[in-house]
């Protein structure tokens, strides 16, 4: 990815996955503190609406497992630039109203570069 970018932007990249890496690390720790295990959270899934409604209701937001940071450290090579946007798609549509403005502020620029 560095090689199509020019180096003052690459900062903006690493920050936004440091962001991304933090509510996605927030998201994990919220669940396990309210009685998730590990299998619960592999679970994670857009089409299940009250466990949806119940993170975005207490921390803003909701990342299904499968758009979760961690996940896309597991794939490992077969990580790919498609996998983080659908991920910010996903991210931008299942912010709770209350915190969209704060969080789109900050995901809006990185989304659009990754876009182009």
């Amino acid at each position: 990815m560095r090689s199509k970018i020019e180096a003052n932007e690459y900062k903006d990249y690493i920050l936004g996955f440091i962001f991304y890496k933090y509510l996605s690390d927030q998201e994990i720790k919220f669940l396990k503190e309210n009685d998730f295990d590990d299998a619960d959270i592999k679970d994670l899934r857009e089409d299940d609406i009250d466990i949806l409604e119940y993170v975005q209701r207490n921390i803003g937001y909701f990342i299904s497992y499968e758009n979760l940071f961690s996940t896309w450290i597991s794939k490992g090579r077969d990580f790919d630039v498609s996998d983080v946007r659908d991920a910010l798609s996903a991210f931008n549509r299942l912010i709770y109203p209350t915190h969209k403005k704060f969080l789109i502020r900050y995901l809006t620029l990185y989304k659009q570069d990754l876009v182009s």
